[in-house]
């Protein structure tokens, strides 16, 4: 698998203060450039730009998926395997209320991954997934 450019993702928000502790502190990303009214961060290693908004957007819908009511918007991560549990464990340690807990989905089949989905300040579901074979991401 060759190695995919960084995507760049701008979001609104309604508070920059708790996107910038949530960010920053929870998730550990580090800021990049910012101005009275956005923040970049180096999500896992590609371009977010929090952009802070005056009316906060609608409550989103959601799919089921194994039972769990995942929603349609949310962005995030492939992890490597370890670096996955590792953003478990950091999330847990420090009390992160969990939208879908982390868990295996797919076991013994294609494309088997961990995935556990939370949620920033302003409401926009994130979800972390990881693959033991990243070979598997788009695995049929």
């Amino acid at each position: 698998m060759t190695q995919a450019p960084p995507f760049h993702l701008a979001f609104p928000v309604s508070d920059l203060e708790a996107t910038r502790r949530f960010y920053a502190g929870v998730l550990g990303c580090r800021v990049g450039r910012e101005a009275a009214r956005w923040i970049d961060f180096d999500f896992f290693g590609h371009q977010i730009s929090a952009h802070l908004v005056d009316e906060a957007g609608a409550v989103l819908p959601t799919n089921p998926v194994d039972g769990k009511d995942v929603p349609v918007r949310h962005f995030g991560a492939i992890l490597e395997w370890h670096a996955w549990h590792a953003l478990v464990e950091r999330l847990r340690g420090l009390g992160v209320q969990f939208l879908i807990e982390p868990h295996i989905r797919f076991v013994g089949e294609p494309g088997e991954q961990a995935t556990l989905f939370v949620v920033d300040p302003s409401g926009h579901a994130l979800e972390f997934k990881s693959f033991r074979d990243m070979r598997q991401i788009f695995a049929t």
